[in-house]
């Protein structure tokens, strides 16, 4: 993924992140407006409601674009930990193949001794 690509991703982000501070202050609305002492000004709760539920919407879709957006390029394309795993692996073969080799060794030796 190049730099602008994210860069404007993280923007997106930033943006979900403040659409997210903006559901809470309308949840935290109607929590107010439900404890109100005079009662609940019904209009009020239903147009937090619906901006409430809007959001959630939106921010739903944002993150799903960016997830597919991030699976879309190869984030892992500069570990080299399959190399690394691969090159554990090799060591480790050539080590139990060398141990079968000094087996191998050792019996030759002992035949010899013995005729």
């Amino acid at each position: 993924m190049d730099s602008q690509n994210q860069n404007t991703s993280l923007q997106r982000l930033h943006n979900v992140e403040k659409r997210i501070v903006r559901v809470l202050e309308l949840a935290g609305g109607v929590m107010e407006e439900l404890s109100n002492s005079t009662g609940p000004r019904v209009e009020i709760i239903n147009t937090h409601c619906r901006e409430f539920m809007q959001s959630i919407k939106d921010i739903q879709v944002t993150l799903r674009e960016e997830i597919k957006s991030a699976c879309e390029y190869r984030p892992f394309e500069k570990c080299d930990y399959s190399a690394r795993i691969s090159n554990e692996i090799c060591c480790k073969k050539l080590e139990y193949i060398v141990e079968q080799l000094d087996g191998m060794k050792e019996n030759i030796g002992q035949y010899q001794d013995a005729a």
